[in-house]
């Protein structure tokens, strides 16, 4: 039998591991301005944000448009 790969680009990848790869490329600042939310621009950490878009849906949403679109570009 032969494995199908999934075609989803979030299959398999944490919402951490996404997080710190938008924070290596763009950095927090850049990240904000971006995505307008204040846990990337008020005193911002990987932990206080993964809390925030575990909770947001519409913010974890945007984040991970955001992650399809600049994998794309790596």
């Amino acid at each position: 039998m032969e494995k199908q790969q999934s075609k989803d680009p979030l299959h398999g990848v944490t919402l951490q591991k996404i997080l710190e790869t938008l924070v290596a490329y763009y950095g927090f600042d850049t990240l904000g301005e971006l995505i307008k939310i204040k846990c990337f621009n008020i005193n911002p950490s990987i932990k206080s944000s993964l809390t925030f878009l575990r909770k947001t849906d519409w913010a974890r949403k945007q984040v991970e448009e955001l992650y399809i679109k600049t994998i794309q570009k790596m």
